[in-house]
């Protein structure tokens, strides 16, 4: 009898054993995310004046995008669509949040950062929130542990080139989760100062599962780079941006493979939106796209895509299949197996086109909006139809290279434009009116779309609109 509640006990405790060596650890995850970076502003993607070996290693050891998009070429619509997995719309986050907006990001709404925190993950934001700076909208009351950097975007300060003239911003502050640490007067520190504190991180939560969040404030203008990076690049201080960006990357994966933890750490790296062309030299490049942040046009939402994950990604996986912005919180939702949010979201996991189960896109249709809630363009399989507005274009001028923007020209669409994006990604020719059957479909699909998320051009309130944040 006693020989056999041993051989139990014995075959209990190697069951166990078995079960818990093959149950896979939750991955790591941290997510970079650059600030007006164009498409053309990496080697992986075409550059040859900026130096980037370690984000084109990440690219070329895991997956990249050719047509990533991010969903809305403007700061914080953007990065609401990331956290959240919605159009900005379906959330009513519109534009760039000003300091001391009286609306911000709904606490209501479930970020990756919430999502991964109810999987045991430990959080942190390190960089640039921009999802509303009112206390009740700041990132710990948004699933986020830790929270080191600015509220919002680093031009709004005092030493802003229009300063006193349209705008009059106040201090920008560094924080510290809910401290105003001081009001920055140089920024060349701020871009090493993330790096360190996302290692820190790392080190101290190697045991556990984590998502960072790196959210650089550059290359958004004013441009800054720490004095080992002044002029080491052909593209001048943007590319010294850039350069010092890569060599955060590379740290960050140093440290990574350090801990042990390389083969089993998700790294994503995007940018929010495309490039801020007035700017001139002090902006980046959308390649071979029109026109660039602030557009609906390719170049103002088409930006590197890159995720890596050993693990489960085969080394060179070129993607040609387009994704959005809103499909990151479902993809990490899948890959650490956590529960999706409640609410409906509009994103669809991008695992299946990651780990080659498939090519083809989880969405048949993309929804470009800008402005407050005005629908200005329509993706459909490889076909783009651009509805009746108005856009900022510079008509082919260059910017300035000192820092000052130049300013835009308004022009007007005023019957719908179609380009084929296969053999057309410069959107040079319109062939609507060649291809009237194929309009009036996108047309319908618009029309859909209108009474899901709105569009105040044709005066529709969407009925899934949720209420945005807001303070008294």
């Amino acid at each position: 009898m006693l020989k056999i509640f041993f051989k139990i006990t014995l075959y209990s405790l190697l069951f166990f054993t078995f079960i818990t060596c093959n149950k896979e650890i939750p991955p790591n995850v941290i997510f970079i995310l650059t600030d007006d970076q164009g498409y053309g502003d990496l080697g992986i993607y075409g550059a040859s004046d900026i130096i980037t070996p370690n984000i084109d290693s990440i690219a070329k050891k895991g997956a990249y995008f050719t047509s990533y998009y991010s969903t809305q070429p403007v700061c914080s619509a953007s990065r609401a669509s990331i956290l959240t997995g919605c159009y900005p719309d379906r959330l009513g986050v519109f534009n760039a949040y000003s300091p001391g907006s009286k609306v911000g990001l709904n606490p209501d709404e479930t970020t990756i950062a919430e999502l991964l925190k109810a999987n045991g993950y430990n959080t942190a934001i390190f960089g640039k929130w921009h999802l509303g700076d009112a206390p009740r909208f700041q990132p710990r009351k948004q699933g986020f542990d830790e929270y080191f950097g600015i509220l919002y975007s680093n031009d709004m300060w005092p030493k802003h080139p229009q300063q006193g003239t349209v705008f009059n911003f106040p201090e920008i502050k560094l924080y510290e989760n809910e401290t105003p640490l001081r009001a920055l007067e140089d920024q060349t520190f701020l871009t090493g100062a993330l790096t360190d504190k996302a290692i820190d991180f790392i080190k101290k939560n190697k045991n556990d599962p984590f998502f960072i969040y790196l959210p650089h404030p550059q290359p958004h203008v004013p441009l800054f780079a720490s004095k080992n990076f002044k002029d080491t690049q052909k593209r001048g201080l943007y590319g010294d941006v850039i350069n010092e960006i890569d060599n955060s990357v590379g740290q960050i994966l140093n440290t990574l493979k350090d801990e042990g933890l390389e083969e089993n750490t998700i790294i994503i790296y995007t940018s929010d939106n495309g490039p801020w062309l007035s700017y001139g030299g002090h902006s980046g490049s959308s390649g071979i796209f029109r026109e660039g942040k602030g557009t609906n046009w390719e170049g103002g939402h088409r930006v590197p895509g890159i995720v890596y994950y050993p693990r489960k990604i085969a080394p060179n996986t070129r993607i040609d299949a387009p994704a959005m912005g809103i499909d990151w919180l479902p993809t990490i939702a899948s890959f650490t197996g956590s529960k999706l949010p409640k609410k409906k979201i509009d994103g669809a996991s991008l695992v299946p086109l990651l780990t080659g189960e498939t090519n083809i896109s989880p969405h048949k249709n993309f929804f470009f909006y800008y402005r407050t809630n005005e629908l200005h363009a329509v993706r459909h399989k490889n076909w783009k139809l651009y509805l009746p507005h108005t856009y900022r274009t510079l008509n082919g001028r260059k910017g300035r290279n000192d820092g000052y923007p130049v300013p835009y020209d308004m022009n007007e669409i005023k019957i719908p434009k179609l380009f084929n994006l296969e053999v057309d990604p410069s959107e040079t020719k319109d062939i609507a009116i060649d291809n009237q059957q194929i309009v009036n479909h996108i047309l319908m699909i618009a029309d859909s779309v209108r009474y899901v998320l709105g569009d105040n051009l044709k005066g529709i309130k969407g009925r899934e609109v949720r209420k945005v944040g807001r303070i008294d």
